[in-house]
């Protein structure tokens, strides 16, 4: 049975380049190839607030789309065939003693940044769309980065902080180690909502509580082109490969109703496999969907898959969405991933997700989260559900804010868990989805149970 789990750590790593993904280290000016796999890139440099205008950008295929710092403002500048746009936020684009200027760009989302105080405030944003095609392999290989005489630094985005963490485990559900160190998934959250996220892979270290993004995985679809950072991920080490089983919230916008701004339909969970070393470097997976049984349930879209194999047979915990925004945890199985029947759905929720199966004393528990949107009874709390999806009782464990998963892993004699907040980053400019810190939990060291 489970103990109760309290706060032990927070960790909040915010890089617009990624340390372990620098392309280009410059101390001049001048353009440089960056060839990218994905559209996940960022170029800083260091300015002077009172120096002359500053200037960074990126070269697409004709188009030159460069951030700007001159006189205190920050202003994008887009440019091609001789035609020029200057985008400039009325409300966000002064900066305060200002230290570097960033640019990114993320999925479609063209960003400028500059860091003040110690850290990156976005000051002004454009989505792409309708300007180039940045999911295009070919236009993203012969990228480019412009950097101003001062040099700079490029390579892959980072994150502005990382939620929906799934422990990296083997097919039985055990978590992988790497000595005594775990392997997490993690959305690395970009400047704005889903679209501007993607998975990425770390390594924590269970004893002093530090974390190491060690690789960036990218996705292509079955049903149409490009290069997707689909995020809510489970990696899976399956008769020595990968199994990579993902959600399609790569181009899933914010929901509005201004016209032509509609969100996507066909959000579902996709499967990559992969005998390429996921936990190193960065990869773009060539995905095919996985059918999961959603008969009865009125489903629209599925999404945070988690796989385990037990007694020759496959459990897949997911979630089922009747509507945006009306959701709750289910559990199907099956004999292999194609070929797979509903075992039980928590229907009476409609704010809970994060399904994920945990092996406890040698039993299986499927655990999930309560959102804060959920009813009443249901609300703020980790509960446990058996292989039918029978309620069972509770997780004792500090909640934090939005929608923390429950990933859980038995190290020596206590429990540790990795989830996330919602506390954002990046300034007023992004709203939601730049969340959030991974919160580290632990149990005390042969802890009495709390499962009720």
């Amino acid at each position: 049975m489970l103990p109760r789990l309290e706060i032990v750590r927070r960790l909040r790593p915010v890089d617009l380049v990624a340390p372990a993904g620098v392309q280009v280290r410059a101390t001049s000016g001048g353009v440089v190839d960056l060839p990218a796999v994905a559209p996940y890139v960022a170029a800083t440099t260091v300015v002077a607030f009172h120096g002359p205008p500053v200037e960074l950008a990126l070269h697409l295929r004709g188009h030159r789309l460069a951030a700007r710092l001159g006189e205190g403002s920050v202003s994008l500048t887009l440019a091609a065939g001789g035609a020029t746009r200057v985008l400039r936020s009325r409300r966000f684009h002064r900066a305060v003693d200002p230290a570097e200027l960033g640019l990114t760009l993320t999925g479609t989302h063209l960003t400028a940044w500059s860091r003040e105080a110690g850290g990156w405030v976005a000051r002004a944003r454009h989505d792409l769309r309708g300007v180039v095609d940045t999911r295009d392999a070919a236009t993203l290989a012969d990228l480019r980065v412009e950097l101003p005489e001062a040099g700079g630094c490029a390579g892959r985005f980072g994150q502005l902080g990382l939620r929906d963490t799934r422990l990296v485990t083997e097919e039985d559900g055990t978590p992988l180690r790497d000595g005594d160190a775990l392997w997490v998934t993690a959305t690395s959250a970009g400047p704005g909502f889903f679209d501007t996220a993607h998975t990425s892979v770390w390594r924590l270290d269970p004893t002093d509580l530090t974390l190491e993004h060690t690789a960036d995985l990218y996705f292509r679809r079955p049903d149409r082109p490009g290069v997707f950072g689909d995020h809510a991920t489970h990696l899976v080490r399956s008769d020595g490969r990968w199994l990579v089983a993902t959600s399609t919230w790569g181009d899933f916008e914010q929901p509005t109703t201004r016209a032509g701004r509609r969100t996507p339909a066909g959000l579902r969970v996709t499967l990559a496999d992969s005998d390429a070393d996921l936990l190193r470097g960065a990869h773009v997976l060539d995905t095919r969907e996985l059918p999961l049984p959603t008969e009865g349930l009125g489903s629209i879209a599925t999404w945070d898959p988690h796989l385990v194999r037990h007694d020759e047979r496959w459990l897949v915990g997911f979630v089922s969405a009747r509507r945006f925004f009306d959701f709750h945890p289910a559990l199907a199985g099956g004999p292999s991933l194609d070929d797979l029947r509903l075992l039980g759905a928590a229907t009476d929720r409609r704010a809970t997700e994060g399904t994920t199966i945990v092996d406890v004393d040698g039993e299986l528990v499927v655990l999930a989260s309560d959102g804060r949107d959920s009813r009443r009874q249901h609300r703020a709390r980790f509960p446990t559900f058996d292989l039918a999806m029978r309620d069972t009782g509770l997780l004792e464990a500090s909640y934090p804010t939005n929608l923390p998963w429950p990933s859980l892993a038995r190290v020596d004699d206590a429990w540790l868990m990795a989830t996330f907040d919602g506390r954002p980053a990046g300034g007023r400019l992004l709203g939601y989805g730049t969340h959030g810190d991974l919160v580290v939990m632990r149990s005390r060291p042969s802890a009495g149970t709390t499962l009720r």
